[in-house]
Parts: structure tokens; C-alpha cells; sequence
């Protein structure tokens, strides 16, 4: 048996157990102002979706969500984003680092003639919290009175990220910021590259390893750059990927990684502190110490478990 709950007047099926409870957690949820929202909304918003984002859209079932990624026509990265597919006509975008309203501006260029609203929704925010979702269960979506809960956790603990039209208490909090921080520490630790403006459409899918997020196919149809992601994994093209790094002095996206003979690499992504970096290295490279600005690195694993 099953109910249907109801969400901004679109039906999202839920099995019987999870719609028992549907009351949040009551985790500390803080505020995370670095990730925006944009909604698709129309008949035609799968379609659209499928289009042009690099994972396969019309293949997720309504309910869920995944990691998807927009190119360039030349394969670049725009932006890396959950969307969150509520129904096939509601779509969800949550974007971390990347200007709701941009985002929102410059996918609208391509609607044409399709049924389609894109729109950044004034009544939902984004907030967050370490603990395990009280609902949601890996890609499958919660539903709470209030919005939708996601399940961001990995092998490094239990998170929730929730869209909502409410604060929970404890959200604004003066420590809002050192969570968050610690937020986005979490996910660099697993892979995620969370982009500053300087560096998007500088990378490839597989430049930023974004198969170990499975946010990109390589089966789909066609979507601005397929034909450059496809040829770059068949043809086994694929010459660099992320490398995770800890800094003895801060490190900041765009600067240079040495091998002490050359560059041969560069930081994509760097933690608020300046401590945690994701550089972008050739995967073949010899096991030499690696330096940014005349300072030593240490490499240190990727964790797992951030794939959906």
C-alpha cells in the first residue's frame, strides 16, 4: 500500500513506511546561502531536462534525485547540481556556488517553443544538517509538510539537505557559517568540486570526475557537448582527474599545482579555509611531492558514498 502526498499541487508516490512519519527531523538544521534553487515547471519539463543537462533525466523516476551537470557546447562545465525530480512536469535544480537567478537566466535562452516555466521559487531555501534524514533514503526524495528533504550523506556521516518554505529552529544561528564551511569541506573530501565563477566551463566531466558521482551519461541522446564526453570516454581519452589534497598554507581555485619540475595541474576547488583543495592532475602523473605557490601538498584519499 502507498499514499500520495501532495507538494506544490504535484502528486509524488511514497511507499507506506516513509509516509507514516511525515514530521522533519529534528536535527540542528543550519542555513547554507552559497546553494539556490531554480525550478523547471510544465508539461514539457523532463523533455527540456533531458535535453540539455548531461545525465539521463527521462530515465529517473519521479520521486528521486540525481547528480547532473550543464555543459558547454565544447564539453565544459557550467555548473554540478542536484536535481530533484518531484513529478515529470516539477523539476528541482539546487545549486551549490552558482547564481540562482544566472542560472535560471541563461537556461531560459533555450526554451523556445516548449512548455516549460523556469523560475527561481521565491518560498523555498536551502538549509542543512549532519544527521541522517528523517524520510529520504539515498536517491529516493522525503516529502515533509513543509518541502522536501534529500539524503547528502557518505562514508563520512549522515546528512540532510531540505528545501522548505519554514525555518526550523536553530536555523540563522551564529554558527550558521562554520557549519556550512564544514558543509562544503565534506563534500571536496568526496569529490564534489564546488565550482567558484573563474572556474567554470574550464573542465570536462571527466576532467572534474564527475563518474564517480555518476553525474553524467555517456548512453543518453544528445545534450550540449555529449559529442565530446562520448568520444572522450570510448575512445579512453580521458588524461586527468580530480586529486584531493590537504594544504600546509592556504590554497585558493586557479592556482597552479608543481611536480617541482613543472606545472602539471591546477586547484579547482579550496575549502573557506584555504585547507582542503581539489586540483585537477593528469591521471598517469609520476609519484613526485606536489607544491602550490612554493608550498608542499599532501594528498589524501577520496572518500565514497556521495554517488546517487
Amino acid at each position: 500500500m502507498a499514499y500520495h502526498v501532495i507538494l506544490a499541487t504535484h502528486k509524488i508516490l511514497i511507499p507506506a513506511p516513509l509516509a507514516d512519519n511525515l514530521s522533519p527531523t529534528l536535527a540542528r538544521f543550519f542555513a547554507v546561502p552559497d546553494h539556490g534553487i531554480v525550478a523547471l515547471d510544465g508539461p514539457d519539463a523532463t523533455a527540456f531536462a533531458h535535453a540539455q543537462f548531461a545525465n539521463d533525466v527521462a530515465a529517473l523516476a519521479p520521486g528521486h534525485w540525481q547528480w547532473n551537470a550543464w555543459l558547454t557546447p565544447k564539453g565544459r562545465v557550467i555548473a554540478v547540481f542536484a536535481l530533484v525530480k518531484a513529478s515529470d512536469d516539477k523539476l528541482l535544480l539546487v545549486l551549490p556556488d552558482h547564481p540562482a537567478e544566472l542560472f535560471a537566466e541563461q537556461l531560459r535562452r533555450f526554451v523556445f517553443r516548449r512548455k516549460l516555466q523556469i523560475a527561481v521559487p521565491a518560498d523555498l531555501r536551502v538549509s542543512a544538517a549532519f544527521s541522517p534524514p528523517a524520510l529520504a533514503r539515498n536517491a529516493q526524495i522525503g516529502v515533509l509538510e513543509d518541502g522536501l528533504e534529500l539524503d547528502f550523506g557518505a562514508d563520512g556521516g549522515g546528512r540532510t539537505l531540505r528545501l522548505s518554505r519554514s525555518l526550523a529552529a536553530g536555523d540563522g544561528d551564529g554558527d550558521d557559517e562554520a557549519l556550512a564551511q564544514r558543509w562544503q569541506a565534506f563534500d571536496l573530501r568526496h569529490g564534489l568540486p564546488r565550482l567558484p565563477s573563474a572556474q567554470r566551463e574550464q573542465w570536462t566531466p571527466q576532467q572534474l570526475s564527475l563518474d564517480r558521482l555518476r553525474a553524467y551519461s555517456v548512453k543518453k541522446g544528445c545534450y550540449p557537448g555529449q559529442e565530446i564526453v562520448a568520444r572522450t570516454h570510448f575512445l579512453g581519452k580521458a588524461k586527468r582527474g580530480l586529486a584531493l589534497f590537504r594544504a600546509r598554507m592556504p590554497l585558493r581555485a586557479g592556482a597552479a599545482v608543481s611536480d617541482g619540475a613543472r606545472d602539471i595541474g591546477t586547484i579547482v576547488s579550496a575549502s573557506a579555509d584555504g585547507a582542503l583543495a581539489l586540483a585537477v592532475l593528469p591521471l598517469d602523473r609520476e609519484p613526485l611531492p606536489l607544491s602550490c605557490g612554493g608550498s608542499g601538498l599532501d594528498e589524501i584519499p577520496l572518500q565514497e558514498g556521495l554517488a546517487r
